[in-house]
């Protein structure tokens, strides 16, 4: 039987500082959507993590872990249970070719401390909104790069919630996909990315070239979850919504975006309800024209206003 009272009482004392009731969760996505986090909080410590997450299963709470708030959306009833936020942390070169950062460092910020130290293999990421952690599970990646070309070892809480390091190679990477997401009770507390000598003014012109491409190519002056769907085998998903005919499609706040029809942006204080509707006409006109399934590379959590009138 749940003790949500219990929890509330644990955390009060052991993060008297940092957490809230009822926080929003729009607050804390870059799609700027979602209805309330029963009980959020904030922790920095990989111990104070271990400890709050096996608090949750002993009062049979359930948990969500979060990061930057990129790649997902919260629908509009909100989260019931506990929002664990991943603070920052801390990211250091570990070796003259080795970078370690825990889960919920920036992955630009990453991106940019390799570039201080000359090393190469991370300039795809500047730009990427979401935090390490997130870019480890979903193999985040942009112009070429991703995450698995770089990722030597990863520390995590398994699904027992006890520590445990794994190699890359043990990771089963492919294209936007990892172990972890077969194991969604893991969470990544930290990881080593192994990288390699490269001359500064070809780091620094790369990262200027993405950051360019970035913001004359995608909708960055609206908040999005960024690409909304996967790349199917054999096409690209933008062309195929625009050749669909549904550039600038707008259902309620939620529009495609007319300067990369690959991006759902909350134009107008959308709703989760109008995004996912959007999502839906989009799947629906391109596989009734192309014989293509568009599946969402944006992560859906939470439930619906009704849902939770209901509870």
């Amino acid at each position: 039987m749940m003790d949500f009272d219990g929890l509330c009482a644990y955390v009060k004392v052991h993060f008297p500082n940092s957490f809230s009731i009822g926080e929003p969760m729009k607050d804390h996505t870059t799609f700027a959507i979602g209805g309330p986090a029963d009980l959020f909080v904030t922790v920095r410590e990989a111990k104070a993590l271990q400890a709050l997450l096996k608090k949750a299963r002993d009062c049979d709470v359930p948990y969500l872990i979060l990061g930057k708030g990129s790649n997902m959306l919260v629908r509009d009833g909100g989260i019931r249970g506990l929002v664990v936020h991943l603070d920052e942390g801390g990211a250091q070169l570990v070796t003259g070719y080795e970078l370690r950062a825990a889960g919920g460092v920036p992955l630009s910020q990453v991106s940019q401390l390799a570039a201080a130290h000359g090393l190469g293999g991370l300039t795809f990421a500047i730009g990427i909104p979401g935090s390490l952690g997130g870019a480890v599970l979903m193999n985040a990646g942009a112009y070429g790069g991703e995450m698995s070309d770089v990722i030597k070892e990863v520390t995590f809480l398994d699904e027992n919630l006890d520590f445990q390091t794994a190699k890359a190679t043990d990771l089963s990477y492919s294209y936007r996909h990892s172990y972890f997401m077969d194991h969604p009770g893991c969470v990544i507390v930290e990881a080593v990315m192994e990288l390699w000598a490269q001359a500064s003014c070809e780091i620094e012109a790369e990262m200027a070239d993405f950051t360019k491409r970035r913001k004359e190519k995608q909708p960055l002056e609206y908040p999005s979850a960024g690409s909304t769907f996967k790349r199917p085998p054999g096409y690209y998903t933008g062309p195929l919504i625009r050749q669909a005919g549904l550039a600038g499609l707008v259902m309620g706040g939620a529009q495609v975006s007319k300067k990369h029809t690959g991006f759902v942006i909350n134009r107008e204080e959308a709703t989760a309800r109008d995004v996912l509707r959007l999502i839906k006409t989009i799947q629906y006109k391109v596989r009734s024209q192309y014989g293509v399934l568009l599946e969402p590379e944006v992560r859906i959590f939470g439930e619906d206003t009704d849902e939770k009138r209901g509870s």
